[in-house]
Parts: C-alpha cells; structure tokens; sequence
C-alpha cells in the first residue's frame, strides 16, 4: 500500500492527488510542488480531494501516512504512502541538480536580487555587533535548515569581500541522524558547494528517554559538543543561524511565558569553554527573505534531522510546538494593526529605562527599585515622574 517516488515519476500527474500531511512548521522549510497541504484528520471531509483519482499520502519520512493511507482504503478511498516521504522526494530532487551552477546561482543571487535584504543586513550585524575580528577561526555550525545553509553561503561571500584576514570552518555534528537525513545534509553541502567537517555523537539515544524538555537538552548537550569540536579544530567562535524573528519571539516568549525580559543576544562568551565565543550573523535578516531567497533558488531543506521526528514527543506535538506558534501568530494579529510592532519589539530591548524598572538583574544579583529610591537625586532634590 505505497508508492515509491520513481513508480510517483512514472504515473501521469492527472491520475493522482499528492496530500502533503506534513505541518506548517516542517512545510515552511520546503515545499512539493503541486501537492496539497491537508492535515491527515480533515483528509476524509477536504473540498480539496478528488475522490476519482488516487490520493498518494505523503508525511516527513513515509511512516506516519502509511497508517493514514490504510485507514483510507478502508473507508473506500483509492490510497496509497509515499515511500520515504518528503525527505525521499527531497534526495531524488537533489540527484537532479548539478552542484557547481547550483551554488554560482545562488551566489549571484547574495549578490544582486538578495543584496538589500539579506547580504547588506548580514554585514550590518557583522559591524554592528562587532561579530568578526581579524584573525578569527570561526566554526560555522550547520543543522542541515535553511539558516544555517545561507549563513555558511553568507560567510563564503565575506571571506571574499572582506578587507581584513579570518578564517572559516564549515561544521556539521551528527547527534545520531538517520541515513537518510544525514543524505539530505551532505547533498544540499554539495550542491551549494560547502565544505563541511562532519564530526558524530549519540546525543539523540541519549535523549530519546527523557520526558521533560528533551528538546532543550538536546540543544544545551549540541552547544557543548559543538564548542568542543569547534576548540579542537583550532576555532575560538561558533555562528548559530538564529534570525531576526527569532528574537523578536524569544523576547515575547520570554515575557508572557517566563515571567522576564530577555533577548537573544547577537553574541555571548563562553562560560564553560575559555576563549570562546557564540555569534549570531543572521541576526538582523528577516525569515521571510531567508524563505524567499530559498524559493528562488529552488532549494529545499528539512526541518529538523532528528531521526525521532516523526514517531517520537520530542519535536512534533502540539505541546512543544504550541507556545511559539502562538507567538507567531500574537505577532501576524498585532501587525495587521500596527505594521512596525516587529521593529518596536526589536527595539523595545535597546531602549530600556532602569529608572522606570522595578526590579532587575546583573551578574546574576537582583537590584530592586527601592534599593536607591530614598537616595539623593539632582542636588538632594528628589524628582518626580
């Protein structure tokens, strides 16, 4: 009960319906063309399903619609799984593409189409923030999403354009993924033409158990390991690929769900692994341009590697997924009445006022309001609002 992707090549496109059931989330990271998005419980009441035709169900990695696929034939529907999923879609597009023209495209792309958007507005945070320094070793940490793969295409161009000497290592671990998606990893590194080090561990078997915030552990334990590797090939900064959006979010989140303010800082010492530091690059670069810049250049990532993805808690339920979903969305409401709401939260963390602040914190001790408010002020005067 299931269709390979060369038997899906063969098939004349009229004789069939691609349902992609995958979620927002992972279809956000690449799409199939002339599929439809269809969640596997609105399939059976969709306006959009041609019954006369054969319905060929497709999730990230062909496990989930199987079941979805037979729950369809027995309700009288003409079903069948997509071997593989989107991921086998994805290594079979791959195979079709010559790496060199692949990768000179999307560099002119940087160059021309994306140069206000995304290559100005990289360069603006590298300078802003003081990101890169003469005589650097930076370890480019590679996930395998779009992210991180335009940020090491970014860092290529910089290599080139820059007045001043720095090095680049194109990092990728691989915590325990799955053939497949370590494939998925290692084409779109062809085709771009990345030369990455791969280096492995078992931080997914070694998180596969733990039920409260396996995601979060997961990522500390990748930092870790990542700074380590990262020492080791004589490096003394990692990039992460977090964007603009991503802290814009973080700052909400952080607010409505954590009780504090907080953003997501463009860089950070280590305070586990002397001499290192984390860097941010992407950190003015809007994920709608990062999408975009994607699209046209036909590329297509996965939204996350981990092998447990589809079968396990840990990344695909609604729980984990929900609160930045929800921020996502809190975000899309206020801008349709106010349009600069994303930049005002932006900034809104650039202009604080510790005279109008009850309580905050530095170095980790608490300073309250009350500690100074009898103090002196202006002359003894004491001022008010």
């Amino acid at each position: 009960m299931s269709v390979s992707i060369e038997q899906l090549k063969s098939m004349n496109a009229d004789e069939y319906q691609l349902i992609d059931m995958r979620n927002e989330s992972e279809i956000a990271h690449g799409e199939i063309p002339g599929a439809i998005t269809i969640q596997a419980e609105e399939i059976e009441n969709s306006e959009l399903i041609d019954k006369t035709k054969r319905l060929i169900i497709c999730c990230s990695r062909g496990q989930n619609s199987i079941e979805v696929a037979q729950n369809l034939v027995e309700k009288g529907y003409d079903a069948e799984s997509l071997e593989g999923g989107y991921v086998a879609w994805l290594l079979d597009m791959m195979k079709q593409q010559e790496a060199e023209d692949i990768s000179k495209d999307v560099e002119q792309s940087l160059r021309k189409k994306f140069k206000k958007k995304i290559w100005c507005k990289f360069t603006k945070a590298i300078n802003q923030y003081e990101l890169v320094k003469e005589g650097d070793r930076i370890a480019v940490c590679i996930s395998g999403g779009k992210d991180s793969m335009l940020m090491a295409k970014l860092f290529q161009e910089l290599k080139l354009h820059n007045k001043f000497e720095f090095d680049v290592k194109f990092l990728v671990m691989d915590p325990g993924y799955s053939p497949a998606n370590r494939k998925v990893i290692e084409e779109n590194a062809r085709k771009l033409n990345i030369p990455i080090h791969i280096f492995e561990s078992d931080i997914f078997e070694s998180v596969f158990n733990v039920e409260k915030s396996p995601c979060y552990l997961c990522a500390r334990m990748r930092r870790g390991h990542l700074y380590h590797f990262a020492q080791e090939l004589g490096c003394n900064k990692i990039a992460l690929g977090h964007h603009y959006d991503d802290v814009i979010e973080t700052i909400l989140m952080g607010m409505l769900y954590g009780s504090q303010i907080q953003t997501m800082m463009p860089k950070l010492h280590s305070t586990n692994f002397e001499g290192m530091e984390l860097i941010r690059p992407l950190y003015l670069v809007r994920e709608d341009d990062i999408k975009a810049w994607r699209d046209y250049n036909n590329l297509r990532f996965i939204q996350c590697a981990c092998k447990f993805t589809d079968t396990c808690t840990t990344c695909n339920n609604e729980e984990n997924r929900s609160k930045r979903v929800e921020i996502k969305e809190l975000i899309k409401t206020l801008k349709q009445t106010n349009p600069y709401v994303e930049g005002n939260i932006f900034k809104s963390i650039e202009n604080v006022n510790l005279d109008t602040v009850v309580a905050y914190k530095k170095d980790g001790v608490k300073h309250h309001f009350l500690d100074t408010y009898d103090l002196p002020k202006n002359n003894g005067e004491k001022k008010d609002e």
